[in-house]
């Protein structure tokens, strides 16, 4: 099949091209009309079905629009007529602008609020701004209310959740753009050392910037159906740009070296699409298998990454088969011009040839210290310790991220809250009984270890007994106080009755578990169901719970597709444990860097417990991308072995003919995550730097020792199969030699 494409393409070079040309241009349109992106999920947890109803129901507390400003002086104090000119004046522009429904000042509050908005010190004092349109909208315009609010006489720092979410983006932006220009500074050297040529260089770079340019076309019309992370923009990029120019690397070698060996362009092109082609279209399927594990945290933003990141897989396999493909055909030997006068490579037997003898050799001396150094870089991740990111995850400096810190030093702050939703089968809470009932059930919450107190409308004033309760809340609320209206507005809806339970404990520590444990084994009020809103715990259990599933499915479909790939049923167990050994040594790196703060300060982050969807992203994508070496390595061994039927030789022509090959793609690989490992994102930082280590392992230590020793112990039995099963292979796989 992939013989007869070669012809094809070569035979219709310039109608395949017109229809690249049109898969770019189709591209393009879908990029600037693409959906918005957005972080949600846990809509099917506990949390999300109490979300659900007080959104319904409470929908002054449903969109959640608002931000804060944090107003300081070393020199004045909140209580100073000229801190509150300055304050009020620097807010005066929001107060004016029509996106703006509120601004909320400690100098027009009641005492006990104003004390509230008045940091310990007493030299800050925060504004809460309230917005008329929802967090997405209100996100995207964030920049220019922060811009229309400035002081020279006070400090101004912006937080709160539209802020940190208009920060998130402004720092993915960047990271972005950043990784980009140093990719190319770093990939473009490295590209000419491999094929010393200029056109053969911009080959893979055509190609890797049509399949990011085709990848985020895909995540915009992706966002118009469904929710689709904000990072994908970032996981597209850094994916796409490492196996597009991967592929089209191999591709491009693999015809150079035909022509070099005397085969016409046309024969060139056929050959290069019968193996190399093959092999990259099993190796995009391999990482596609590992992308596609994250469709088991469907719920979760970590499903549209897997969806993004299999779209721009599948779109580098596409244009490295058509548009890269067509190419070939219509330069031919052109493909050599401008030369760089580099030192050529001696014809022969070479480094890779030699290293792969010396290690069957030996292969048990290389064997054992190699897979102890590894298993050495393991340890720390046993030690490993998961926590949903915040804030947190912005740099130091980060504007948001200083208010927010600065926020800590007010009355109330750095406490966790969790919502307890009373949900009544019918009927409103405001009935005697049930008024009762909800008294009783804040009583007992009180009284859980850990507790610090409960504010809701039957707990605001600790003076008040249970009738008295009773019978303030079943009067007309024309009877009832302004306070009390306020509070029973703001936790009561037609059919729920909402208890906020505060602690000091951290929102994912033992003790705020204890706590969740203790309230959702509560007996609910009669006639009731209740729900526990706790989103850090409920979506760290989410992903946790779903992981061993989602590594069985990558293990045992990788698997299957190696079987089909080479009708061996020991090759694809020896690469799955490779796989997790080197994935694992990666993980550890990770702990070691990131959880443990050994590199804080030269890396420009706090240390903080792992976010959990760092390990689901780098299995998936780690797992898809070693199975792409692994698959460009055996085949060209296997193509060997088929040739020579010596297994020792196989191993040492197959590793000549892909390991510069595979070294060099390796490190253009390592470069482009490098590049996001410079982020100032946390996760986008954490998923970099573990890509980087893992293929630096991956492409070195595995490939080039562990392989070559494993194969040589195995011997014959790395190509063993029942009798059966090849029989099977032989019928169900297209076989033909391989290569990379």
């Amino acid at each position: 099949m992939f013989a007869w494409w070669g012809q094809f393409v070569y035979r219709h070079r310039w109608a395949v091209l017109g229809v690249s040309a049109v898969m770019l241009a189709g591209s393009i349109v879908a990029l600037f009309n693409g959906g918005t992106l957005k972080n949600s999920g846990g809509r099917n947890t506990e949390s999300g079905r109490a979300l659900a109803l007080m959104q319904d129901q409470l929908p002054q507390n449903g969109a959640g629009s608002s931000f804060v400003l944090v107003f300081g002086s070393d020199a004045m104090a909140v209580g100073d007529p000229a801190f509150k000119q300055a304050m009020l004046t620097a807010l005066q522009p929001l107060k004016a602008d029509p996106r703006v429904k509120t601004v909320d000042t400690p100098f027009d509050l009641p005492a006990e609020q104003a004390r509230a908005m008045t940091s310990t010190d007493g030299h800050h004092a925060f504004a809460q701004v309230s917005l008329k349109d929802d967090y997405p909208t209100a996100r995207q315009y964030y920049a220019q209310l922060r811009a229309e609010v400035r002081s020279d006489r006070l400090q101004v720092l912006g937080t709160g959740n539209v802020a940190i979410g208009s920060d998130f983006d402004k720092y993915l932006a960047s990271d972005l753009q950043r990784a980009e220009v140093v990719s190319l500074v770093i990939i473009v050297p490295l590209l000419l050392i491999v094929f010393a040529t200029v056109v053969s260089m911009l080959l893979p770079l055509g190609v890797g910037g049509l399949a990011v340019v085709g990848g985020l076309a895909g995540v915009g019309v992706l966002a118009h159906f469904t929710d689709v992370s904000t990072y994908s923009t970032n996981i597209v990029t850094l994916i796409g740009l490492g196996v597009a120019i991967d592929y089209s690397l191999f591709i491009v070698n693999r015809f150079r070296e035909e022509l070099s060996g005397g085969s016409p362009p046309e024969q060139a092109l056929i050959a290069s699409m019968r193996t190399s082609g093959r092999a990259v279209t099993f190796s995009g399927i391999t990482v596609a298998i590992g992308l596609s594990a994250m469709l088991f945290f469907q719920d979760s933003f970590l499903a549209s990454m897997g969806f993004a990141g299999a779209i721009v897989v599948a779109i580098a396999v596409l244009y490295a088969l058509t548009f890269l493909a067509s190419l070939l055909a219509i330069l031919g030997h052109r493909v050599n011009w401008a030369r760089l006068p580099l030192p050529r490579r001696a014809t022969g037997r070479g480094l890779w040839h030699g290293l792969a003898i010396r290690v069957m050799r030996h292969p048990v001396l290389v064997l054992v210290p190699v897979v102890a150094l590894l298993l050495l870089m393991v340890l720390p991740f046993f030690q490993i310790r998961i926590a949903n990111g915040d804030v947190g995850m912005l740099p130091p400096n980060a504007e948001t991220r200083r208010g927010y810190d600065q926020l800590q030093t007010f009355p109330g702050q750095g406490q966790t809250f969790f919502s307890v939703v009373v949900h009544y089968a019918s009927g409103g809470p405001l009935t005697s009984d049930r008024v009762g009932e909800l008294y009783d059930l804040a009583q007992r919450i009180k009284r859980v270890p850990g507790v610090a107190g409960v504010e809701s409308l039957v707990s605001y004033d600790g003076s008040l007994t249970r009738a008295e309760y009773q019978t303030l809340l079943t009067q007309p609320a024309s009877a009832q106080p302004a306070r009390v209206q306020a509070i029973v507005h703001g936790t009561t809806g037609s059919r729920i009755a909402v208890l906020s339970v505060v602690t000091k404990h951290g929102q994912e520590s033992e003790a705020a578990r204890s706590i969740v444990r203790s309230l959702r084994s509560m007996p609910p009020p009669a006639g009731s169901s209740m729900l526990v809103a706790a989103f850090s715990i409920d979506f760290t259990d989410f992903i946790l719970a779903r992981i061993p599933l989602a590594v069985a499915y990558v293990m045992v479909v990788t698997y299957l597709v190696l079987f089909l790939l080479t009708g061996s049923v020991v090759l694809p167990l020896k690469a799955v444990i490779m796989n997790i050994l080197s994935i694992g040594a990666s993980f550890g790196a990770l702990v070691w860097i990131f959880q443990q703060g050994h590199l804080s300060s030269l890396l420009n982050f706090t240390a903080a417990p792992l976010d959990p969807s760092v390990p689901v992203l780098l299995f998936c994508i780690v797992f898809g991308l070693s199975m792409d070496y692994e698959v460009l390595l055996i085949s060209r061994i296997q193509e060997e072995y088929r040739r020579t039927r010596d297994t020792t030789q196989a191993v040492a022509d197959g590793l000549e003919r892909s390991g510069r090959l595979i070294t060099g793609a390796a490190a253009i690989m390592v470069a482009v995550f490098l590049a996001f490992g410079l982020a100032d994102v946390v996760l986008i930082k954490s998923i970099g730097l573990g890509l980087a280590i893992a293929v630096a392992l991956d492409a070195t230590l595995v490939r080039a020792l562990i392989v070559p020793a494993v194969m040589r112990l195995l011997g014959r039995a790395n190509w063993w199969a029942p009798r059966r099963l090849a029989r099977l292979h032989r019928r169900i796989s297209m076989d033909e030699p391989l290569a990379a």
